[in-house]
Parts: C-alpha cells; sequence; structure tokens
C-alpha cells in the first residue's frame, strides 16, 4: 500500500529551472541579434544608403540570431542532473 502512494507523488514538470534560465539567455542573444540589424535608413527616399549593407546588418545579426535559436535548441534538449 505504501508503494502506490509514493508512486503518486507529485507530477514533475518538463524542464527544470535551469532550463528556463538557459531559454531566457537564448530569448536575449536573439533579441541583441535583431537589434544589430536596425537602422541604416536613409532621410530621404530618393537617396541610397549603402549604410544598410554593412557587415554588422548583413553578416554579424543573422549569425547572432542562428546562435541564439541553437541555444534555444540546446536549452530545450538538456536534461537536469537529477533526471539521470
Amino acid at each position: 500500500m505504501a508503494n502506490s502512494k509514493q508512486e503518486k507523488s507529485q507530477p514533475t514538470f518538463a524542464l527544470s529551472k535551469e532550463n528556463y534560465k538557459l531559454l531566457l539567455i537564448g530569448f536575449a542573444i536573439i533579441v541583441v541579434g535583431f537589434i544589430l540589424m536596425v537602422g541604416g535608413k536613409s532621410e530621404d527616399p530618393s537617396v541610397f544608403n549603402p549604410e544598410i549593407f554593412s557587415f554588422r546588418r548583413i553578416t554579424l545579426a543573422p549569425l547572432v540570431v542562428l546562435f541564439g535559436f541553437l541555444f534555444e535548441i540546446y536549452a530545450i534538449m538538456k536534461r537536469s542532473k537529477t533526471e539521470k
């Protein structure tokens, strides 16, 4: 009888507290990547501003966003130490 009560212990969440912290860090990385993409507009619509093709907006920002999404996948898949 005691074993059946122990088996009916409280349900656990799918993700641990550490996973949620990592998810927030990953979300912050993605936000930073999108912030890096901002800017480069021209005051006059008839004038071309080559600043929109800078290294920061074309290369660095998409890589930061991609790293953020990969970090999110890691945060979801990471097992807690107590689960092992």
